[in-house]
């Protein structure tokens, strides 16, 4: 799949415009005063929401891979997390929980929120990237194993559609160890509780 242009590269065509005309579409008059200026700070919004789209994994990773003996389990838990659903570009926000087993590699551990931030600002669906987490971990530093545990609200969930506030989503991905040992996957899940 071809890099899609990011905004800090300046090929991305402008989207205040369209984001003008979805206003009238909708029955406001985008030259008011409270909405003049909306087009550009939501095209700014979505540029942000969105700049997943632009990062590699391999080079935000880079530099931050060393070897180490540790082989002992490594969890960094209540990763803030805020996406948009791709189904109704509605927010979904909650908490990530990553763990992975060293097989002679680690990642610097502020790493991890690097990865669950470039793969939540894309247009997501909670399942895909919870296995696009654990699965750019794993091809990092190749684990003994590795487990990613999302909870999350969905706004498209509250706000619209079947209107439920207090339900949450939990999606799991496990690999490895964490898949094939139910010890392993029980002392992972202790830990994020």
């Amino acid at each position: 799949m071809p890099k899609r242009p990011t905004p800090a590269e300046g090929d991305a065509p402008p989207l205040a415009p369209l984001l003008r005309d979805l206003l009238a579409l909708l029955g406001e008059d985008p030259g008011r005063e409270g909405l003049r200026a909306t087009p550009a700070r939501a095209e700014k919004s979505l540029r942000f929401l969105t700049s997943g789209y632009g990062v590699d994994m391999a080079s935000l990773l880079n530099g931050a891979v060393f070897e180490d003996p540790c082989d002992e389990m490594v969890v960094v838990r209540d990763i803030e997390l805020y996406s948009l659903c791709e189904h109704h570009l509605l927010p979904f926000f909650g908490k990530c929980h990553v763990g992975y087993i060293p097989r002679g590699r680690i990642v610097g551990l502020s790493k991890l929120p690097r990865v669950v931030d470039a793969l939540s600002r894309r247009l997501q669906v909670q399942e895909r990237l919870t296995q696009q987490i654990a699965e750019a971990i794993d091809r990092a530093i190749k684990p003994r194993g590795v487990g990613v545990v999302i909870e999350a609200n969905h706004l498209c969930m509250m706000m619209r559609g079947v209107e439920k506030q207090n339900s949450r989503a939990i999606t799991s991905c496990m690999r490895g160890g964490f898949k094939s040992d139910n010890r392993t996957r029980a002392e992972f899940l202790s830990f994020i509780r």
